[in-house]
């Protein structure tokens, strides 16, 4: 019997569609609410490593990333130079297994889509729009009340709202994100016949230029600046600031900018990072995913981590047939030093491009594969 009978969820990104569909499908009620309207994602693209793949794969969506998706197993290094020259071709680390690709990059909304629709086959009930407004925890229970005036019982309150987690503050967890320093800009837009994996190009005015393949016609590409008052800019100002820090930037880059057209497809965003260096949980309540840890994007490996946090968090209720302090313990040993050592290097990597120091990219990014090549 698992060791909670009916469970909320709060958030329906990444972490928190995985957890419920792993405790529907394990015979757990669960509510999932969102405050957004409908399902939705900010951002263009996401890239998602093998470690990420194989919980995916656990949550039983893996052929439809596939099918939606573009995987690819290596990673080229390039100069900022006139050529766009290649430095280095690197053949990723398989994380997820020999089974599945390194690296998949894909739609964020597409893949918000999949996990939304899992979730509810699994069983979990799911409402948009809705607003929780107070919790109240009274011995083995979490009394939740929405904005709209309904109140509910839970054995457990699952906070995975994201890096402002009106979760994370209503349980009274301490920690919120710091700036790291960075912008980041990002399109979605074609694909380039010339593109069939992430290149990253560092150095030059941004400390970096990337882009994934997201599909057999699209890609994500970003540059990553110092973080500027960039915020307040009109569409079209942002469409050509984007396309100017683009201009220093060769070989593929060339054919992407021809691309970059549709200002409704740019946007702008400050690098932030934490983590709760501690228990993630108040009694009956517990953070994850962003709400827990947040990472700049420089390894690739938020989402990862969100659904291996949510993988762990699942396997030990649906395993343990009461919340104690044990589980909480494990919870906590398994999923903190793991998610503290990926936001450390991936805050490393930020140190060294700030700098403008000369770090070991290639080991830095090799180290964290073999951590996460384990399971969670």
């Amino acid at each position: 019997m698992p060791a909670v009978r009916n469970v909320l969820v709060v958030g329906g990104g990444a972490a928190g569609t995985a957890a419920a569909i792993l405790l529907a499908e394990g015979g757990v009620a669960v509510d999932l609410i969102d405050l957004k309207p409908d399902v939705s994602a900010l951002g263009s693209g996401i890239t998602l490593q093998g470690n990420a793949l194989r919980v995916l794969r656990q949550l039983g969506v893996w052929e439809d990333i596939r099918a939606e998706g573009y995987a690819f197993d290596t990673l080229g290094l390039r100069a900022p130079d006139p050529a766009g020259t290649l430095i280095a071709e690197l053949t990723d680390i398989r994380t997820g297994g020999p089974d599945l690709p390194a690296t998949l990059g894909m739609y964020r909304p597409a893949l918000a889509k999949i996990l939304i629709k899992r979730a509810g086959e699994a069983g979990a009930t799911i409402r948009f729009g809705a607003r929780p407004e107070a919790l109240e925890q009274d011995g083995d229970a979490v009394t939740v009340r929405l904005a709209d005036g309904t109140t509910k019982r839970y054995d457990l309150v699952i906070g995975a709202d994201g890096l402002r987690s009106w979760t994370r503050r209503a349980a009274g967890i301490d920690g919120e994100p710091q700036p790291v320093g960075m912008g980041i800009w990002r399109t979605f837009t074609g694909r380039p016949e010339s593109i069939t994996r992430t290149d990253l190009f560092y150095g030059g005015p941004a400390y970096i230029a990337g882009y994934c393949p997201t599909g057999p016609d699209s890609i994500y590409a970003y540059l990553v600046e110092a973080v500027q008052d960039r915020f307040s800019l009109s569409p079209e100002k942002a469409l050509a600031t984007m396309r100017e820090l683009a201009g220093a930037y060769h070989g593929p880059w060339d054919d992407i900018r021809e691309t970059l057209t549709d200002p409704s497809r740019v946007n702008y965003t400050a690098f932030e990072s934490h983590v709760l260096d501690g228990p993630w949980h108040r009694g009956r309540v517990v953070v994850i995913g962003d709400a827990a840890h947040s990472c700049p994007p420089t390894l690739a490996q938020g989402a990862a981590q969100a659904l291996e946090d949510a993988s762990v968090l699942a396997e030990l209720l649906l395993r343990d047939d009461a919340v104690t302090d044990e589980l909480w313990s494990e919870f906590t040993a398994r999923r903190l030093p793991r998610a503290k050592e990926v936001v450390e290097a991936s805050l490393q990597l930020c140190r060294w491009l700030l700098a403008r120091e000369r770090g070991d990219v290639p080991g830095l990014m090799a180290r964290i594969s073999h951590l996460v090549a384990e399971p969670a």
